[in-house]
């Protein structure tokens, strides 16, 4: 760094506008563009905030469709398409993915992140990466960490004990970090544990770099930084967007004064300089994807994110020479993305009203009004048309102006005028069809069972419109499957009391139990369960074989058509003292069958898929026991189920800061202090009541009671012995022996 002055490498971390960063001799300025559903490239020009006007680009389902399809090849594939976009644009680093947990609901930006479980995420999120960094084009993982709401976003702090982070919030991004190697990572807006994700040492450079052994660029989310050398220090490389002049002003006063090492500012200009080869460095790639090739793989990606959640007489798919009343304005003006700084804008958006028309005898009938107007003549109208045709066909959702990044919902219900077409019409005819558009769970209470199908559309992208159309007419078969549960109310979501917060602080008061790990956990009902889906055929497993590295099973399509299927793995733990889910996703296959045929579906399990996070050691613990692998169709119906035993791990070595319980299942203490605790019940009015009175007691305070310290004079002795690994061996050994 010697060739550049102090003022130059001050210049380069802190942007030089909205989407570039600054040059420096040697080192030429990278463009960003935003997505992750598709690329958002904005000149200099366009808007102070950066969320105007974009350059035409192709918009593919977002995150919460994508999510739903379950497909990794899929997902690489729509994301290597978005980096040759950025290509053809002059882009070198796409803002995407976005891999933050779904902790409640009510989230705003649900639209733009894949699940409730780590394991979907990181899964999918990896794929993404992988995808787009095949062209060369950089990805950035966001937003790192713990931002799961957008209620006082740049302020919160995400009070999160550490097996939470750890094994929901943020094996995610460690699984992209660890496996793809992304370019960037962005960090959050928000506070983890009282310290600004920014400025946070232990997220930044403990966790980040030294455990996980990133070796990338951390960029801060736009206007993120408050304190530019606390964020340099915590081991941020670039603020964004620049260019700051006071951070500039900051940092280089900082270097001057003493304050700050200079070796840190080099440091964080050696990462922008190697980002910055690796982009240029890429080459030519030849042509690029056609425009109708972008249009037919959105709406392959759309079909794969549907979810049919209920179909009643089996009145879909829709039979040729079917009348179709189609009522909605959402059929003819779709709703097709979230707003906010994703927002693209399209190529060609195509409505599901054209594709339909083309396949049946179609009238439509507008049903609401996007604004606030009274629709009574419209719902008139829609009961008409619906008593007419055969089927009913309601394309229903939220309106952008209900979800978006940078306010959460406080609902999860539809629209009243929504409401009232919905039960109008389910009265005219018992054959209703509803398809819905929102980019976060809607509750289907109380309409639900009064319609014969419900079709969960999401948010599609912009060929959504005929990718519905093909599902619903048996084109192509629903194939998506939940990322995301779907209580009955918003009250059943363990977040319920703890979202999002007050006084700038959110506790996670519901630790690892999110979503289905709580549902399940809990037993409380969810109207559908994660993983939950339906297709036009059916699917039976069989010959499960499963050991501690690895499972297999048979996959069969029972039915009549071809048809794909999601198969879940889940392990249910072994009965420890510490609180655990009752079962967690930690494999999934998506396999594509025709009728009759089968197929043997492999999983590879490691000792993570075991594990939970321990906060007495600081590590992952992997309890002896009988452990469950279960094949399921969805996180409720488990279909096959195989025991796993594993051995005990080795005792924690003890001490006098043990607990009685640690010493009681010890190989060398258990034996003689279970010896000696019998005599004293034996002797004691309490009986069989002692050991659980003092199981969760330090051995220190024990022995600071009359007469025990005493008694157990040969205690530092018998903790020595315990800790010698030959003699703990032998111990254990003939523990075996001598059970039956």
């Amino acid at each position: 760094m010697t060739r550049l002055t102090l003022e130059q490498k001050a210049a380069l971390v802190v942007g030089n506008g909205y989407w570039t960063t600054a040059s420096a001799p040697g080192i030429p300025p990278i463009v960003m563009g935003d997505g992750p559903h598709g690329l958002r490239t904005q000149r200099e020009t366009a808007d102070n905030l950066g969320i105007g006007a974009s350059l035409p680009a192709t918009c593919y389902p977002p995150a919460v469709g994508l999510g739903s399809s379950w497909n990794r090849s899929l997902t690489e594939r729509v994301a290597r398409a978005i980096a040759d976009e950025a290509i053809e644009q002059g882009v070198d680093l796409v803002l995407g993915p976005g891999v933050n947990i779904k902790r409640s609901p009510l989230c705003g930006r649900n639209f733009e992140y894949f699940s409730e479980d780590p394991y979907v995420s990181g899964q999918l999120g990896a794929a993404w990466v992988r995808g787009a960094q095949s062209l060369g084009v950089g990805a950035s993982v966001k937003h790192f960490a713990a931002n799961n709401q957008e209620t006082a976003r740049m302020t919160v702090s995400a009070e999160v004990d550490d097996r939470t982070l750890r094994e929901i919030y943020l094996p995610a991004f460690e699984h992209i970090v660890r496996t793809e190697k992304p370019a960037t990572v962005m960090c959050s807006y928000n506070r983890v544990n009282g310290v600004a994700a920014a400025e946070n040492y232990w997220l930044l450079t403990e966790l980040l770099r030294e455990e996980w052994g990133f070796d990338g660029l951390v960029l801060s989310d736009w206007g993120a930084v408050d304190n530019a050398v606390p964020a340099l220090e915590a081991g941020l490389d670039l603020e964004m967007p620049g260019p700051q002049r006071d951070s500039r002003d900051a940092i280089l006063a900082a270097v001057r004064s003493g304050e700050l090492d200079e070796s840190v500012l080099d440091r964080a200009v050696a990462r922008l300089s190697s980002l910055v080869e690796h982009v240029h460095s890429r080459g030519h790639r030849g042509d690029h994807l056609s425009l109708a090739e972008r249009q037919r793989l959105a709406r392959d990606a759309a079909i794969e994110s549907i979810v049919l959640l209920r179909n009643e007489r089996g009145l879909l798919p829709l039979r040729p020479g079917t009348r179709v009343a189609v009522i909605g304005e959402f059929a003819r003006t779709p709703r097709f993305q979230g707003a906010g700084s994703s927002q693209v804008n399209p190529t060609n958006v195509e409505a599901a009203l054209p594709a339909m028309e083309q396949l049946a005898d179609v009238t439509f009938s507008p049903g609401y009004y996007l604004d606030e107007r009274d629709n009574t003549s419209l719902i008139e109208d829609a009961v008409r048309s619906a008593r007419d045709a055969d089927v009913a066909v309601l394309f229903i959702g939220l309106p952008p102006m209900e979800e978006s990044e940078g306010f959460d919902r406080d609902h999860l219900d539809l629209p009243a005028d929504q409401l009232a077409l919905i039960a109008a019409v389910a009265a005219a005819t018992a054959n209703t069809v509803v398809v819905l558009s929102n980019g976060g769970v809607v509750t289907v209470e109380p309409w639900h069972d009064s319609v014969a199908s419900i079709v969960e559309g999401w948010l599609l992208g912009q060929a959504g419109g005929p990718a519905v159309a093909d599902v619903l007419f048996g084109v192509a078969a629903p194939s998506g499957r939940l990322a995301e549960s779907i209580p009955f109310r918003l009250q059943d979501n363990p977040s319920y009391l703890n979202f999002p917060g007050e006084n700038d602080v959110v506790r996670y008061g519901e630790g690892v139990f999110v979503g289905y790990r709580y549902y399940e956990s809990a037993e409380v009902a969810v109207r559908y369960p994660f993983g939950f889906g339906l297709g036009y055929t059916d699917f039976e497993f069989s010959d499960l074989v499963a050991t501690r590295s690895s499972a297999s099973v048979r996959v069969t399509n029972t039915g009549d058509r071809a048809g794909s299927h999601v198969v879940q793995l889940y392990v249910a733990p072994a009965p420890s003292h510490v609180s655990r889910p009752r079962r967690e996703l930690k494999g999934f296959e998506k396999v594509t069958l025709g009728p009759g045929e089968s197929a043997v579906v492999d999983f590879v399990l490691d000792s993570r898929s075991f594990a939970y996070w321990d906060t007495l050691t600081g590590g992952w613990l992997v309890p002896g026991g009988q452990y469950s692998v279960e094949i399921g169709h969805n996180a409720r119906d488990i279909a096959l189920r195989a025991d796993v035993r594993l051995p005990a791990p080795p005792p924690r070595r003890l001490s006098l800061d043990s607990r009685v319980s640690e010493l009681i299942e010890h190989p060398v203490t258990g034996p003689v202090l279970s010896f000696a605790m019998r005599r004293a019940e034996n002797a004691n009015e309490l009986g069989g009541n002692l050991f659980d009175m003092v199981a969760t007691v330090p051995v220190r305070r024990l022995l600071r009671f009359p007469g025990v310290g005493e008694q157990m004079r040969q205690l530092p002795l018998l903790l020595s012995l315990a800790n010698n690994p030959v003699i703990r061996a032998v111990a254990s050994w003939f523990g075996k022996r001598r059970r039956p």
